[in-house]
């Protein structure tokens, strides 16, 4: 059996697979920018770098206070949006606090209502128990 397996090895491949070692890679950097002087890069790059703006699909974004916002594009700027939609939230808020309130006087109302009936039937029937003693 051994014999067999002896003849059935291919000669051509070893048994042990050794990949070849691999250089290392040069670190060499994609910009450009490091090997300009000063004066230079205050050129290309300009003296304010500004907030981060891009242009993607023919509209403009700008990186403001946390948020992309669009500078181009509809019948109305984002920070308008913007605007308006802080101003939605802060109605909505306020609706709610006057709803509660509306609520609260309802009550208000339901109770003073029920006191007020009360003492009616209380006096009609102090009534009518002074019109039996006489």
């Amino acid at each position: 059996m051994e014999d067999l397996k002896k003849s059935l090895k291919m000669p051509l491949f070893g048994n042990t697979f050794s990949p070849k070692k691999i250089p290392p890679r040069k670190s060499a950097s994609l910009s450009s920018l490091h090997t300009l002087d000063r004066s230079t890069r205050e050129v290309e790059l300009g003296l304010e770098y500004g907030p981060p703006t891009m242009n993607i699909g023919g509209q403009s974004w700008k990186f403001e206070e946390g948020q992309w916002i669009t500078e181009s594009g509809g019948n109305m700027s984002s920070r308008e949006m913007v605007r308006l939609r802080k101003r939605n939230v802060q109605l909505e808020e306020e609706n709610n606090l006057l709803k509660l309130k509306i609520e609260v006087l309802m009550d208000m109302l339901t109770e003073a209502t029920v006191e007020f009936h009360l003492m009616e039937k209380e006096v009609d029937d102090l009534k009518t128990q002074h019109q039996r003693k006489k």
